[in-house]
């Protein structure tokens, strides 16, 4: 199936970033989609041309909805993503793993 999921865990709780908001922006800079993660940290989109998207992970104001205690400012308060779609009939997986204090966020295979 072609388009981009987003998964996102926050590995400090061990726990899926359930309601965590992303906006994605497609490569003309509008935005695809501004919504919030599933139970599972999961979010689907599509991919309508190739070219540059940009992710943006609310993580800050997901800590503090959670009630963990943060600095202010937060460390992180929004992670932002640019990544390229080549191929539009490829799947673009995008793993977050997350902390108050840091991340990974790759391309992933599911």
């Amino acid at each position: 199936m072609a388009g981009i999921s987003v998964h996102v865990y926050d590995v400090s709780r061990g726990v899926p970033a359930a309601g965590l908001r992303v906006e994605l922006h497609g490569p003309d800079g509008k935005p695809l989609v501004d919504g919030r993660t599933a139970a599972s940290g999961t979010l689907e989109a599509p991919t309508p041309a190739t070219g540059t998207y940009e992710a943006i992970f609310h993580v800050g104001n997901w800590y503090r909805d959670q009630g963990v205690a943060l600095p202010t400012p937060a460390f992180l308060e929004t992670v932002p993503y640019r990544f390229g779609v080549a191929d539009l009939a490829q799947h673009y997986h995008l793993p977050l793993k997350m902390t108050p204090w840091g991340f990974s966020l790759f391309r992933g295979g599911a």
